[in-house]
């Protein structure tokens, strides 16, 4: 018999109660090293949703007659060394400006050449140092339209990076915009479409001003066709870049979005065939969908979406995808009464799919998890999660290195599996 102090832990005889004392119950001896796990991923976690928000670009586009960095191409300057070289490159793009007849062309392709390598490829793009010498007014005249595509690319190459900068630097580039978004177009090739598209995606990262700038210039419109591109490089850079304009707050670029004629297909097909990289953007395109937007959240459900996103929970192992894809899941279960009572049916083979998938994932979020057992009708929730072993899942959520997940963690023991659960 126990002493009042030091409760017996439940016989063996109830696995049940067992367990569930285990869930509840300090792991001390492990608690340290898990804190130190979780507070590894959760920096790797905010490194990696600023590499979301904005990119260099260092290494031409798939496609390009450009070939990759070739050897003593690195610029591996000094500080001091690199700001001069910047400026003479940008003093260099001036001059050919001016330059005519045999060679100017020539003379034009080098000095945009020599301004890219050296914001594509120094450990520190000197962003600031070319702005200061003047360089984006001169590169707003070489994205002039009748110029060569290649001309166009290494231009757009060039503000592409700039963007990619702090913010009062990527806010220099507010002369170029409607130039940018015109060769979005269709009049474009599809490179220097991408390109431009890589350049307005960094704008738009920046924050909620330039993204309201970027969509009053029409910018959503052509991003979006040119995410139903074929080419999977086309098609994942415009997605990461409209998962970026349509961040918010306001919903109405999501609701422009989800009218546009093709878009939910391709991101069915993207979801479907495409390899992780590119569903892996669409799938953040999702999430902004079901974030803001009933009416988008309304037509995803009534799609093949939701299927596809279960399906590629239950393949993947690939974070980077899983997160986007719980979120969207957790965003399009909470939002729409028809994603639980006519997908997600109890004793449905879909079903058992998304419930062995959302466990394994929970590493990585649980806030769907909340969802799934509250949402099931008849209180069936709790017991699909107990047999897919999401109560193991949750003991690890006790320990995690923030404190908001283990408040979820604990609450979610508490009030789906408490003292009376089991014993109906």
């Amino acid at each position: 018999m126990a002493d009042g102090n030091n409760p017996a832990p439940p016989p063996a005889a109830y696995p049940l109660q067992s367990h569930r004392y285990a869930i509840k119950s300090s792991v001390h001896n492990t608690a340290a090293s898990r804190r130190r796990e979780q507070a590894v991923a959760i920096g790797k976690e905010r490194r990696e949703a600023l590499m979301r928000a904005k990119r260099v670009c260092r290494t031409p586009l798939s496609g390009s007659n450009e070939s990759t960095i070739e050897d003593g191409d690195m610029v591996i300057d000094d500080e001091k060394g690199l700001e001069t070289r910047t400026a003479q490159a940008v003093q260099e793009l001036k001059s050919s400006l001016s330059s005519q007849g045999k060679g100017a062309q020539k003379k034009k392709i080098e000095a945009l050449r020599a301004l890219r390598r050296l914001l594509s490829q120094s450990e520190v793009p000197p962003i600031e140092v070319a702005i200061k010498a003047g360089a984006v007014p001169l590169l707003v005249q070489f994205l002039s339209f009748g110029s060569s595509d290649e001309q166009l690319l290494e231009t757009a190459w060039c503000l592409t990076n700039i963007a990619a900068g702090q913010p009062e630097e990527t806010k220099a580039l507010l002369p170029a915009l409607p130039l940018l978004i015109a060769h979005l177009g269709e009049k474009s090739s599809t490179l220097v479409a991408e390109q431009c598209a890589w350049a307005i995606g960094n704008v738009a990262g920046e924050g909620a001003d330039l993204r309201s700038t970027l969509l009053a210039q029409g910018a959503l419109l052509p991003l979006a066709r040119l995410m139903l591109s074929n080419k999977g490089s086309t098609a994942r850079t415009a997605a990461w870049a409209l998962s970026n304009l349509i961040k918010g707050p306001e919903p109405k670029a999501v609701n422009e979005l989800i009218k546009i004629e093709g878009v939910l297909n391709a991101i069915a097909r993207d979801l479907e065939k495409a390899d992780e990289e590119l569903a892996t953007e669409v799938a953040w395109v999702v999430v902004y969908l079901s974030a803001l937007s009933e009416k988008a959240i309304s037509l995803i459900v009534r799609s093949h979406v939701p299927q596809l996103l279960i399906a590629r929970l239950l393949a993947s192992e690939n974070l980077q995808l899983l997160i986007p894809v719980l979120r969207g899941l957790g965003n399009l279960v909470a939002g729409d009464g028809y994603m639980v009572d006519s997908i997600l049916i109890v004793g449905n083979s879909i079903t058992d799919q998304a419930l062995s998938s959302l466990i394994k994932c929970l590493k990585s979020d649980n806030r769907v998890l909340r969802k799934v057992m509250r949402g099931y009708p008849n209180g069936q929730g709790p017991a699909l999660v107990e047999r897919q072993d999401g109560i193991d899942a949750m003991e690890r959520f006790q320990f995690h290195e923030n404190e908001a997940m283990r408040n979820m963690a604990n609450g979610l023991v508490d009030k789906y599996f408490g003292e009376d659960y089991g014993l109906e």
